[in-house]
């Protein structure tokens, strides 16, 4: 247990950041999975759509620090990929 008051409050504010993370990182794969449900099913426009909303997440994720820039920079080219993909097959 902590032995002083500054080190209870550093307890308590690092609980609250990893439900946030925790909460936002769940956000995110869930969102990931959703589009790729939509490549395998081959519906274009709900891919599209699902997309938007993936970027939007991954990249609020990505400012407020939960994941790395460049780490959400790969994984959304990666993914755009298979989005464009879906065109050519």
């Amino acid at each position: 247990m902590a032995n002083n008051k500054s080190a209870v409050k550093r307890i308590r504010q690092n609980e609250t950041r990893r439900v946030r993370n925790r909460n936002a990182k769940s956000t995110v794969r869930t969102s990931i999975k959703r589009f790729q449900d939509d490549i395998k099913k081959k519906d274009k426009a709900a891919a599209e759509a699902s997309f938007q909303t993936m970027v939007k997440l991954m990249d609020t994720a990505a400012r407020k620090g939960v994941f790395h820039k460049k780490a959400i920079a790969r994984k959304k080219s990666r993914l755009h990929k298979l989005l464009n993909n879906l065109d050519a097959a």
